[in-house]
C-alpha cells in the first residue's frame, strides 16, 4: 500500500462524519455557545424537525456534542471538545468558499 492508499482510508472516518450536509450545518450553529433545540432548528431554517433530531441523536452517540438535558422540555446542545476539533475544517471551507466564489466572479465577469 503506497502513502496515498493509506491517506485515503485514515481519512474514510472523518469523511462519513463531514460528509452530511446538516452535520456541518449544526456543528457551525453550535460554534460559539450552547443552544437549545428549537434555537438550533431556528438557526438551520430548513431542516426538518425528525431529521434535525436523527442528527443530533448521532453526533451524541459520536461524542461530537453534549446533550444536557435541563428538564424534560429543555435541553441544550454544545460542542465537545472533540467537536471543536472540527473547527478548524469548517474555517478553512469558509475560506475556500470565499476564494471559490471571487475567482469564479472574476470568471464570468470576462
Amino acid at each position: 500500500m503506497n502513502e496515498l492508499d493509506s491517506q485515503k482510508i485514515s481519512c474514510t472516518p472523518g469523511y462519513k462524519l463531514l460528509g452530511d450536509f446538516w452535520t456541518l450545518r449544526i456543528i457551525n450553529a453550535l460554534r460559539e455557545e450552547e443552544r437549545r433545540f428549537s434555537e438550533i432548528e431556528r438557526d438551520l431554517g430548513d431542516c426538518n424537525t425528525s431529521t434535525l433530531s436523527n442528527r443530533l441523536a448521532k453526533l451524541h452517540g459520536d461524542g461530537i456534542i453534549n446533550r444536557n438535558e435541563l428538564s424534560r422540555a429543555d435541553v441544550t446542545y454544545s460542542l465537545t471538545d472533540l467537536g471543536k476539533l472540527i473547527l478548524p475544517v469548517l474555517a478553512a471551507m469558509d475560506k475556500f468558499t470565499a476564494q471559490f466564489d471571487k475567482i469564479r466572479r472574476q470568471n464570468t465577469d470576462k
